[in-house]
């Protein structure tokens, strides 16, 4: 099922998600709901919160092909590289704007998979950019909180031009 993104500048959207005790059959109910509702986007990530659920739970997916989403709840990263990898990021829930984000190229996550298990992962590219962008999400961040503030200030006052042409 597909579910609506809650708007920025929604208080739950910098809420701090709640861990994930076990993997549950609602779990992996949600768990389809957001790959639903990102391949609807269409996105290449998700974080429960984005749909106003505050739980530690992310889906990512970057293949070319689709279909190969990562489920995670309580992802962590262990390592990232030194290396950084900008691109350019975004998020339905403040539509119509986006901003060149530099973060590490990769990173190695520890979390929950869908079988209830421990699991570490490398991640690399635009995988990695995914990650680390619905991890920020789980910890109540957006992607401009990594602009100066005057570059936040900026797009901040165009996602609300954006929002008046369209509403």
């Amino acid at each position: 099922m597909i579910r609506r993104c809650i708007p920025w500048p929604d208080k739950r959207l910098r809420l701090v998600s709640d861990p994930v005790v076990s993997i549950t059959e609602e779990i992996r109910a949600l768990w389809q709901d957001m790959i639903d509702t990102m391949e609807a986007m269409p996105g290449v990530g998700l974080a429960a919160n984005q749909i106003g659920v505050i739980l530690r739970l992310a889906v990512v997916d970057a293949s070319e092909a689709r279909g190969q989403a990562v489920r995670m709840a309580n992802p962590v990263v262990l390592h990232a590289s030194v290396k950084p990898r900008s691109h350019d990021e975004a998020s339905p829930n403040l539509p119509g704007v986006h901003a060149r984000i530099e973060r590490p190229r990769a990173v190695t996550v520890q979390f929950l998979n869908a079988d209830g298990a421990v699991e570490e992962r490398d991640f690399v590219g635009l995988w990695a950019t995914s990650v680390q962008h619905q991890i920020d999400h789980l910890n109540g961040r957006m992607y401009f909180d990594h602009l100066s503030k005057t570059r936040r200030d900026m797009l901040l006052r165009r996602a609300k031009k954006v929002a008046g042409a369209a509403g």
